[in-house]
């Protein structure tokens, strides 16, 4: 009996008397023959997860070691820079992990690299998402889930990045206390609440902690195992292809194929991190040392994921701030911290609602859109791109002003301007782009590929040579189904009265028709077979003919 054999015996008796009690057996057996699609941009929602494991395991050790505690104590440690500073425990112990724990600061660099990637592989998933519209239904819940998610892993890694008490986390905690403090009414009580008191209080980083290693993984862990069941429950959607509809998944099964998969890339990951933590220095917070109001300096920039709030209070004018009744009402920090990144993140917690009412499709998707396809839906994603990317440059102003020895009022008014402009140019050329590369599916289409090749006829008539597509490739440009407007009815029914629901129904057609009015309706079947009937002659081949003929590239035809 081989090795395999015995173990595969001995592991039976348990499993039996396990399934005989649970029924996994089934269950294991109905997931181990799901099907998921095979798509690299599937991966990311895996490096996500995979990232958060390493976030799980590195925090772990490292909560072994940090002491959430702002007690004062004298630095007696190996680092001769420190010798005799007063700091917090919870700084004292930071460095005592970096210095004296062995892996210690492998630890701490792991566990940054993780929580960066971590975040960015979410908001990269949720924009695959948003282009390709797999928000649509029946997974709206699902983008809720995404969404809480990446607002929490903001809330987790802006806490973690404020353990230390260093001093840039500690700037950053002094304009979190800003910008609560500029809420109208409620902002000074609640920022007593989160302090403990006027800050920074002695409260502040334990409640982080509790709030960094316990609530808000609890939520995360929770909100990725119901994301996971869903993705489960529904079928996995996929992009479009031949052989691929809304009612069937082509792929492979969870087990071998796609579990093999997955722990390889769980190990990658891993690796990646554990390289870049032992080679690449992050957070050195023995070079800014332990918090004091007092320093300031340029080249202070949280981390990535938090630098477009740092943008927009840089680019807001201090004259917002105006005085009411004795009460300063601080705009030029509300507006930017508060009010439009509220009404950023709710706008897209809501769009696919949105965007469904706009449509009035209550159908289910499974299949992808292309994103030229959706050419307002694409616009509007690379608009909010647009403007991320300068708010992030924004919050980096006096790094590029020290740099390159610029001016840093001229950047500043420069980010001014481009906040408002860029968004409306990028929506502008994006949309043009979708909407050409869809003119130039249905020109392939009804024409076939240009194969740069020109064939004279002995009557002396000059074509060119088109290259059918292939069925798969005729599909693929095809299959989606054309979106137009929804109508509006008229405002009084046919007895002369005025229609109940009209100014909403005028306020969905507008909305309607901001989203699909422009738009190129795909190849029709009538269309192809009346191209293929007439355009039949231009896909024969030179070899075909007998008379005289000239055959070059379209360059060298060009060129004479």
């Amino acid at each position: 009996m081989s090795t395999n054999a015995r173990d595969a015996g001995a592991l039976a008796p348990p499993l039996d008397y396990l399934d005989q009690r649970t029924g996994l057996a089934k269950v294991l057996k109905e997931f181990s023959r799901k099907i998921f699609p095979d798509h690299w941009s599937f991966l990311l929602g895996e490096i996500a997860l995979f990232s958060f494991i390493v976030l799980l395991l590195t925090g772990t050790f490292i909560s072994l070691f940090f002491v959430p505690s702002m007690d004062e104590v004298t630095y007696s440690g190996p680092l001769a820079t420190m010798q005799g500073v007063e700091m917090s425990k919870a700084f004292d112990s930071t460095l005592h992990l970096s210095f004296e724990v062995t892996g210690g600061l492998l630890m701490r660099q792991m566990h940054h690299w993780a929580a960066l990637i971590f975040i960015g592989a979410i908001v990269v998933h949720m924009f695959r998402i948003f282009f390709t519209g797999a928000f649509r239904k029946p997974r709206e819940i699902n983008w809720i889930i995404g969404f809480t998610l990446l607002i929490l892993g903001l809330a987790e890694g802006f806490s973690g990045y404020s353990l230390p008490d260093d001093v840039l986390s500690g700037n950053g905690l002094r304009i979190t206390d800003g910008v609560v403090k500029s809420i109208p009414i409620i902002g000074s009580y609640l920022s007593y609440f989160i302090f403990g008191g006027e800050f920074p209080g002695q409260h502040i980083i334990p409640r982080l902690f509790t709030v960094h290693i316990l609530l808000v993984p609890a939520l995360i862990l929770g909100l990725i195992g119901l994301h996971l069941f869903l993705v489960v429950l529904q079928k996995h959607t996929q992009f479009p292809g031949a052989g691929r509809t809304n009612k069937n998944v082509v792929g492979y099964p969870i087990f071998p194929v796609y579990a093999a998969k997955q722990a390889g890339m769980f190990f990658i990951i891993f690796g990646v991190l554990a390289l870049m933590g032992a080679t690449m220095t992050i957070n050195p917070v023995w070079n800014y040392g332990p918090y004091d109001p007092s320093p300031i300096s340029a080249g202070a920039q949280p981390d990535w994921y938090m630098l477009f709030l740092e943008g927009a209070l840089r680019l807001t004018p201090g004259f917002l701030e105006v005085v009411i009744g004795g009460y300063t009402l601080s705009l030029n920090i509300l507006i930017p911290a508060v009010v439009v990144p509220g009404l950023l993140f709710t706008s897209m917690a809501l769009y696919p609602f949105i965007e469904s009412w706009a449509s009035g499709d209550k159908r289910e998707h499974h299949v992808l859109d292309r994103p030229r396809n959706a050419p307002v839906r694409t616009a509007l994603g690379y608009s909010l791109l647009s403007v991320f990317l300068v708010l992030v440059l924004a919050g980096t102003n006096d790094i590029i002003a020290t740099h390159f020895s610029l001016s840093i009022e001229a950047i500043t008014w420069t980010f001014r301007v481009l906040i408002f402009v860029l968004p409306v140019v990028t929506f502008t050329v994006a949309k043009r782009v979708a909407l050409g590369l869809q003119r130039k599916d249905r020109e392939m289409v009804l024409h076939g590929h240009e194969t740069g090749k020109i064939v004279r006829f002995d009557t002396g008539e000059y074509i060119e040579v088109h290259q059918p597509l292939d069925e798969e490739e005729r599909w693929l440009r095809v299959q989606h189904e054309p979106r137009r407007p929804i109508p509006l009815l008229p405002a009084q029914n046919e007895r002369g009265v005025r229609r109940p629901g009209y100014r909403r129904d005028a306020i969905r057609s507008r909305v309607s028709r901001f989203f699909y009015a422009d738009r190129v309706e795909p190849v029709t079947p009538a269309e192809l077979a009346a191209a293929q009937a007439h355009g039949g002659h231009d896909e024969i081949s030179a070899s075909q003919h007998d008379a005289p003929e000239l055959t070059a590239t379209r360059e060298g035809s060009s060129a004479g």
